[in-house]
């Protein structure tokens, strides 16, 4: 459950002080995307007085700017979930610079393009297996009966630990992004570790062909890594790899399910998936991140102090008509390279697994549309959401003839 700031700090005006809980927005339920747009105003830095107390960027280019700005605006933090930055200590998401450079480029190594094209037959095979199985049944839940399998299932192949212990973990990255109350900081970071400490030991000892053998048999400045840092690495990949795309996933799914045009377009022209891939999760982005103020500076008219904790939703740039023209309508001729806005992130911390990310996502729609015809929402159904630092669909419920 959410605490609330009792008292407004001074460097805080009475008219940037708004009550938005970004875990639970006014209306999130049913349209996340709706419920962030409401922060919009004639103010670029908002202060909640939800979750402890802090500031919400409201302004697409302020978003942008603050996101990639490294020395002003650290990473540490991690959430504003109380404690999580402190317990999960994540390699290299949590880290600034200097510190950040060698094990980032190591990771990022390890995501190679060759080894990122080479999982493109797995991801066909486990996506055309599943939707053989849908395909007769003329409808699912498509976040648990598809979103929730294929990239869990790819992710856990690229790491080399089984397939079917997807179950348990699915829900870890769940509370991490989305959390219910029901576990402690503490107690998600353990369970993550217990689970992952076995393989961690054996791919520093003997190492394979997974992500986890790759990224740690680089040296960091030529020393071996040490297990402490190979859990917080391990740790921070595990959580990235079980619930972002899932989320990508559905949204793409859902405005598809609506836009039978789109459909139609894309099934005519597959060779436009790629762009359509690359506009959908421009359309879409449900990734927010928290960084903490470094010291002192002077925005948008207030004063961030040093140690405020600054949320930064992507849909805040992604969606705003300053950034982008025409930004709630999909165009896939639109051509805009990824980097350019901001669902995978920005700068030092943008996404490890983007490119993997943006494969899936291309694959997903290369193999759902030519195998399932023409898709909607089922009738008298309608999706559901929940908001958190990845938000997401939990309920999507489709038909087809």
């Amino acid at each position: 459950m959410a605490t609330t700031a009792e008292v407004r700090p001074d460097n805080v005006p009475a008219d940037r002080v708004i009550e938005f809980d970004v875990f639970a927005p006014p209306g999130g339920e049913s349209d996340y995307f709706a419920a962030w747009d409401t922060v919009r105003g004639k103010h670029g830095l908002l202060w909640t007085t939800a979750n402890g107390g802090h500031w919400i960027a409201a302004d697409g280019e302020l978003t942008r700017q603050i996101w990639g700005d490294a020395e002003t605006f650290s990473s540490e933090a991690l959430a504003v979930t109380p404690g999580l930055g402190e317990a999960m200590r994540f390699i290299p998401l949590q880290q600034d610079a200097p510190e950040h450079k060698p094990f980032r480029s190591a990771i990022m190594k390890g995501f190679g393009n060759n080894h990122v094209m080479a999982m493109e037959p797995v991801i066909r095979s486990v996506t055309r297996d599943l939707i053989a199985d849908l395909r007769p049944r003329q409808g699912c839940e498509f976040m648990q009966e598809f979103a929730e399998i294929v990239p869990i299932h790819v992710f856990l192949t690229l790491i080399g630990v089984p397939t079917e212990d997807r179950a348990k973990l699915r829900p870890l990255g769940q509370q991490l992004t989305r959390p219910d109350g029901t576990m402690t900081v503490e107690q998600l970071r353990d369970a993550a570790d217990d689970y992952l400490r076995p393989y961690i030991v054996e791919r520093l000892a003997n190492p394979g062909q997974d992500l986890f053998s790759r990224i740690l048999a680089i040296p960091i400045e030529g020393r071996p890594w040490t297990l402490d840092e190979a859990q917080r690495m391990c740790r921070n990949l595990l959580f990235g790899g079980l619930d972002t795309v899932v989320s990508m996933f559905g949204n793409i799914a859902l405005h598809l399910a609506r836009n039978p045009k789109d459909q139609a377009l894309l099934r005519e022209r597959p060779d436009l998936i790629p762009q359509a891939a690359d506009e959908l999760m421009r359309r879409y982005p449900m990734v927010s991140v928290t960084r903490n103020v470094v010291h002192d500076v002077d925005m948008d008219g207030v004063t961030l102090k040093e140690g405020d904790l600054v949320y930064l939703n992507s849909s805040i740039h992604n969606l705003d008509p300053k950034c982008f023209d025409n930004p709630l309508a999909v165009d896939f001729e639109r051509n805009l390279p990824p980097v350019r806005h901001t669902t995978m992130g920005v700068g030092a911390h943008r996404c490890v697994g983007a490119g993997l990310a943006r494969l899936e996502a291309i694959l997903f729609l290369e193999e759902w549309l030519s195998a399932i015809p023409t898709f909607r929402v089922r009738e008298g159904t309608s999706p559901t959401y929940r908001a958190g630092n990845v938000g997401a669909i939990t309920d999507l419920r489709l038909a087809w003839d």
